[in-house]
């Protein structure tokens, strides 16, 4: 009887562990980095041509209405990979390196926590954050170094992002070439995403007799946009449609939304007078469109290794983009626009080919998500729900929203229909992703929302980290 029972529990699990190692599911575990919801099954924009991640989703089941836990690099790594939500770490910004703080002590990252059970696992490119100088990125950055077996590149060199010299700006901006974009000549391969791609490549090839855990950080569409004329080609500049904005967009939002971060607005001023609005855009399109490519090559590659039918596929963005929407470029708000992300997950034999999933989720789920379908335990530090449920059955309702933190004590709640924000100060935003998904028309000073407000307020962490960083922001 006790033996039956065993039986049963284990085939209840998304997938057992099997007696040999060769028989549990690979991960491919795929980064993109700056990459919003312009992809074409998300529907974020209809010039986008991404068929590689779109044959993805076809596969399994994408997450439309995903946000990230933070609205930059570092801080939304770093709590998907680790587990903790940037309230409880206190990592809000860039500058931290979590590595050297007690509240991580002792907990396994997300890679580790396979390496640890077993897992052979591989990581390329940008995963953990990473730090850039003009245009070439260190990809050491913040990695967790004790959780790879082999890394590429090696943790002593940079890798080239790309093959022309970052000087002077291709594009005669005046704030030099953190904001730039230009044609370059060269291979597809010969660029630093080429090369972390066909790294990857290699060890999805391989033989071996352990499950492996394979993570490819893809760099593009981070800027600067360097890509080959031919993806450039594939959305002609006549062509070009910007996004959908009002002139009064921020006049109903609270003073402390309108600061610019990363001189977003001074960005948006000078493409505005310059007139370079529309080639920003197709520079953008093009370099989602490169790193779809990449994606393209590496979904062959697992295809030819005859193990796609046991491997399970994530790919996930750190945070969303704007792109002059609300007079702002890059990220840094908590606004639509640079909390969503793509989220697929193809699970052999767990997910449905073609599906989707319209409940609001959070990258924090991605952790206790491929624990579970690997049969490994999540550690108890892991803040996140098992996205399991969903992947299971698509129309499943979840109750907890999605939650994004910007800096100390400003957090946003995203449910299917809502979004309400709160900042330090007290000032809030609310909007009604129904009736408004542009997110122009805040709802929060309306007296009739205020039995709302609580109900999501209430998901908004009532201790907040003290910042590990020097500088804390604002």
């Amino acid at each position: 009887m006790k033996q039956l029972l065993v039986t049963a529990v284990l085939a209840l699990m998304p997938f057992a562990l099997a007696a040999q190692d060769s028989d549990r599911p690979d991960i491919l575990f795929i980064a993109v980095d700056d990459l919003n919801d312009w992809v074409g099954v998300f529907g974020g924009n209809p010039q986008a041509k991404t068929p590689n991640m779109d044959r993805l989703a076809a596969r399994g089941i994408m997450f439309a209405n995903a946000h990230s836990p933070s609205v930059i690099c570092n801080p939304s790594r770093t709590a998907l990979l680790t587990g903790l939500r940037p309230s409880t770490s206190g990592v809000y910004d860039n500058d931290p390196d979590w590595r050297e703080e007690e509240v991580f002590a002792g907990l396994p990252t997300l890679p580790r926590h396979f390496r640890d059970n077993g897992y052979r696992t591989f990581g390329a490119g940008k995963l953990f954050h990473a730090h850039t100088f003009g245009g070439t990125s260190s990809h050491e950055g913040l990695n967790d170094t004790t959780a790879w077996d082999a890394f590429h590149p090696s943790l002593t060199r940079q890798l080239p992002d790309e093959i022309r010299p970052p000087f002077p700006p291709a594009n005669g901006s005046p704030l030099g070439t953190a904001f730039d974009w230009s044609v370059v000549v060269a291979d597809d391969m010969a660029l630093g995403d080429g090369q972390v791609t066909a790294w990857i490549e290699r060890q999805l090839g391989a033989e071996t007799g352990s499950p492996r855990f394979i993570a490819a950080g893809i760099y593009r569409p981070h800027l600067p946009w360097y890509v080959p004329q031919k993806y450039f080609d594939m959305h002609p500049l006549e062509d070009i449609v910007l996004p959908e904005t009002i002139p009064d967009d921020l006049e109903d939002v609270p003073e402390i939304a309108r600061a610019s971060y990363l001189d977003s607005t001074e960005w948006h001023d000078w493409i505005e007078e310059s007139g370079r609005w529309a080639e920003a855009v197709q520079a953008y399109l093009a370099s989602t469109s490169y790193a779809d490519a990449m994606v393209g090559r590496l979904l062959d590659a697992l295809d030819s290794s005859g193990r796609a039918g046991n491997t399970i596929i994530v790919l996930w963005s750190d945070h969303g983009y704007h792109l002059g929407e609300k007079e702002r470029w890059r990220k840094m708000t908590l606004w639509e626009e640079s909390t969503r992300v793509p989220l697929i997950i193809v699970a052999p034999g767990v997910s449905t080919p073609g599906t989707r999933s319209e409940e609001a989720v959070s990258l924090m789920d991605l952790y206790p998500t491929l624990a579970e379908l690997a049969g490994l335990e999540t550690p108890g530090h892991v803040e996140g729900q098992s996205l399991v449920p969903l992947i299971r059955n698509p129309d499943a309702v979840r109750d907890e929203p999605a939650l994004t933190t910007f800096f100390y004590n400003y957090h946003s709640v995203r449910t299917e229909r809502y979004r309400y924000t709160r900042y330090a100060d007290g000032s809030e935003e609310l909007y009604d992703h129904e009736t408004d998904p542009n997110e122009w028309e805040n709802l929060a000073d309306r007296s009739r929302y205020d039995e709302l407000k609580a109900e999501l307020a209430r998901w908004i962490p009532a201790v907040n980290a003290e910042s590990l960083s020097e500088s804390p922001g604002p």
